[in-house]
């Protein structure tokens, strides 16, 4: 009788404080890693009409040694971010109750991949960033069109890359990437959970430690899992990307043109390859400077935050393989479509 009065008086302090804690790391992570950063980098592309040089700018012509510059340059760039991706990811299956991330992320219906999407803008990650969270998600019951919405929503919408695109390239650039942005999240997440039948997610992930282990070992043994299913395949494919961005992303002279052609090259070209946040503007900014027409670069600006190779490998073992498959080539469809009205209204 007195253990069952004990562990009901527990009950209160086991429900509240897990969920606090989840949050001060939230906030206190996105305040450090982005929003501060992004507070001040708005003032600077106001200002400047930039936010920095293309990451893909000097490029050396000897494959590992383009492999090296690029991996250094972009893992500085997303470090701290990764690493917050990865404990988030991790904390969101030992922190937040399961039943209430099964009454909002777990729902089959609109509302769940709604709720995916609103919870992405803070966040304000990368692809590859985005991609532990997601997991963690997915392995605590969200479904799969709320895992792809949160996971789409923070590259795309972005709020400072809006801010950031607007002040740079244009605000007719940030208005379509909003609009069609918002429509390509939820159009996307809405049609490949129709389309992916929903698994169990045991079967998709390991199955979740017991609850009445201690919570630092519940908490390393989810971080470890997450650390080794996503991070070293991230590593080797951003190190093969680097290599292959000399023929990804031609620089030459007006060698990009307007043409659907090249609206679908860049929409595909920016599937696979991998960049930090926001780096899509500087990258276009500096392609539209060499000659590369509108519709080419609002394709690229659709596809290349949204997906790369390694964020779709760090999702490996959280969605099904036909779900991550069709998420890309619906990226890919989305630019291409994005490009091509560019084409008609220029």
């Amino acid at each position: 009788m007195s253990q069952l009065s004990s562990s009901r008086v527990g009950s209160p302090a086991f429900v509240w404080w897990k969920p606090l804690l989840f949050l001060l790391v939230v906030v206190f992570g996105l305040w450090y890693v982005k929003w501060h950063p992004y507070y001040l980098k708005a003032f600077t592309a106001a200002d400047t009409h930039s936010i920095g040089k293309s990451i893909l700018a000097d490029t050396s012509g000897h494959p590992l040694q383009a492999a090296w510059d690029y991996a250094l340059i972009y893992f500085l760039a997303v470090w701290k971010a990764a690493v917050l991706g990865v404990v988030l990811g991790s904390l969101v299956q030992v922190l937040i109750p399961k039943k209430w991330l099964q009454r909002t992320l777990g729902q089959p219906r609109f509302k769940g991949t709604l709720i995916g999407a609103l919870f992405s803008l803070p966040g304000m990650m990368c692809t590859c960033c985005a991609a532990p969270v997601a997991a963690g998600m997915r392995k605590s019951s969200a479904t799969v069109g709320a895992t792809l919405a949160f996971w789409l929503g923070n590259p795309v919408l972005n709020p400072a890359t809006l801010i950031f695109m607007g002040f740079v390239l244009g605000w007719q650039f940030a208005a379509i990437r909003l609009v069609a942005g918002v429509l390509m999240v939820l159009g996307i997440a809405l049609l490949v959970q129709k389309l992916t039948p929903e698994q169990p997610v045991a079967n998709v992930l390991p199955i979740r430690t017991p609850e009445d282990k201690p919570f630092l070992r519940r908490w390393f043994s989810a971080l470890w899992t997450l650390f080794w299913n996503t991070i070293p395949l991230y590593i080797v494919a951003v190190l093969l990307l680097g290599a292959a961005r000399v023929w990804l992303f031609p620089h030459a002279d007006g060698l990009v043109s307007n043409s659907l052609f090249w609206v679908i090259a860049m929409a595909v070209a920016g599937c696979l390859f991998v960049i930090p946040t926001a780096a899509e503007i500087p990258i276009v900014q500096t392609m539209m400077m060499a000659g590369m027409g509108v519709a080419p670069a609002l394709a690229l600006l659709m596809t290349l935050p949204a997906v790369s190779v390694p964020s779709l490998l760090m999702l490996h073992g959280a969605l099904p393989a036909r779900s991550l498959w069709l998420t890309g080539a619906l990226v890919a469809l989305s630019g291409v479509i994005v490009g091509a009205a560019g084409l008609l209204l220029t």
